[in-house]
C-alpha cells in the first residue's frame, strides 16, 4: 500500500469523486483497456473506437502490429493528455516461437535464459522509430510448452523491446527461429481481465445513447486509472486553480503526497477528492517538498477542467 506524507488533509467542498461524473463527462475523460483483435492496425482500432464513441481525439499508448492481440489502453479525447504516464509501462506477452529446425529442449532453454537481462536490438524494418541499436531489459523468458517445432512463450519486458526480434534473435543461435503468433497479456497494472471487446463496448454505448443504460461505466475507466502506478501530490482546493491554468505546483499548497518522490520524476497532481489536476515533473524530492517553500513541480500537462474550481 502506497505511503504518504501529510501535511494537511482538508474537507474539500468542491469538485466531485471520479466515480461519480456523468457519462458524458467519464466518455471525455476516459480510458479504455481494449483486447485488440487479430487483422488491424492500431491506428485503424482507435479510428474504431472513435467513430463508435462519436468522439474527436483518440489515442493510444505505443502500437500493436496487426496480427498482435491484447491489452491495448486507449485514451478517450481529453484523457488522451496523460499518454506519456503510459508510454514506458512494463509489459508481458504470450507467444509462439516457429524453430526451423529441431532444437534439443536443454540447449533451447539454455539459449531462451541467455536473453534474459539487459540485451542490444534493431528495431524491425516495419517499425515506426529509427532502426538504431539500442538497450532493453527482459526481465524473464518462460518456455511453457514446446510441440515439435512450436515452443508456447511468456516473456515480461521492458517497453520498447521487439518480441519478433528477440524470437529472430535466438534463432541466429539455434538455427533459425521466428514469431508466428503473439498476444499481450499485461501493460503496466493493466492486464487480460481489465480488457474490453469492441462489440461490447458499442453495444453499451448504443443502450446509453438509446435508454440511459448506465452499463457503459465497466466498459471505460476514468482517467485517474491512468496514473495509480505514479507518485501522487494531493493538494488544497485553494491551489486547483492556479494549477489548472498552467501555473507550478508549489510546497505551500500541498496537502499530502507518496514517499520516495524523487527530483524530475513525473507525478500525478491530484484534488482532495482523487480528481487528476495534472501530470507534472517534480523539482524537489519528498522531503523537499515537506520541509521547503517554494516550486515543488512543474506542470506538464492539465487535464481537469479549472472551471470546477473557483480561483
Amino acid at each position: 500500500m502506497e505511503e504518504f506524507l501529510s501535511r494537511s488533509h482538508g474537507i474539500s467542498s468542491c469538485g466531485q469523486n471520479p466515480g461519480s461524473r456523468p457519462v458524458e463527462e467519464l466518455i471525455r475523460n476516459g480510458i479504455i483497456i481494449l483486447d485488440k483483435w487479430s487483422g488491424p492496425t492500431t491506428h485503424d482500432v482507435s479510428a474504431t473506437v472513435k467513430k463508435i464513441l462519436g468522439l474527436k481525439k483518440v489515442g493510444s499508448s505505443g502500437t500493436l502490429d496487426p496480427g498482435v492481440t491484447g491489452v491495448l489502453p486507449i485514451t478517450l479525447e481529453n484523457a488522451c493528455k496523460i499518454i506519456p504516464a503510459l508510454q514506458h509501462l512494463d509489459k508481458e506477452y504470450v507467444g509462439i516461437m516457429q524453430l526451423h529446425k529441431d532444437v534439443d529442449d536443454i540447449e533451447l532453454k539454455k539459449v531462451v535464459n541467455s536473453f534474459v537481462g539487459r540485451i542490444k536490438q534493431r528495431p524491425p524494418v516495419r517499425s515506426a522509430v529509427a532502426r538504431r541499436e539500442r538497450e532493453r531489459t527482459v526481465y524473464s523468458m518462460e518456455i511453457i510448452e514446446k510441440e515439435q517445432r512450436n515452443v508456447l512463450f511468456k516473456i515480461r519486458c521492458e517497453a520498447g523491446t521487439y518480441v519478433r526480434v528477440v524470437c529472430h534473435q535466438i534463432g541466429t543461435k539455434i538455427g533459425g527461429a521466428h514469431m508466428k503468433e503473439l498476444r499481450r497479456t499485461e501493460v503496466g497494472r493493466f492486464s487480460e481481465s481489465d480488457c474490453v471487446k469492441i462489440q461490447d463496448l458499442a453495444d453499451a454505448y448504443y443502450e446509453w445513447k438509446e435508454s440511459r443504460s448506465e452499463e457503459i461505466r465497466n466498459y471505460i475507466l476514468p482517467v485517474e486509472a491512468a496514473v495509480e502506478h505514479l507518485k501522487k501530490i494531493i493538494v488544497k482546493d485553494s491551489a486547483v486553480f492556479s494549477i489548472a491554468s498552467g501555473s507550478p505546483v508549489y510546497s505551500t499548497g500541498i496537502s499530502k503526497l507518496s514517499k520516495g518522490i524523487s527530483e524530475k520524476e513525473l507525478v500525478a497532481v491530484l484534488t482532495l477528492k482523487g480528481e487528476l489536476i495534472a501530470i507534472a515533473n517534480a523539482n524537489m524530492d519528498s522531503d523537499g517538498m515537506m520541509k521547503k517553500k517554494g516550486l515543488a513541480a512543474k506542470t506538464d500537462r492539465v487535464v481537469i477542467n479549472k472551471k470546477l474550481y473557483q480561483r
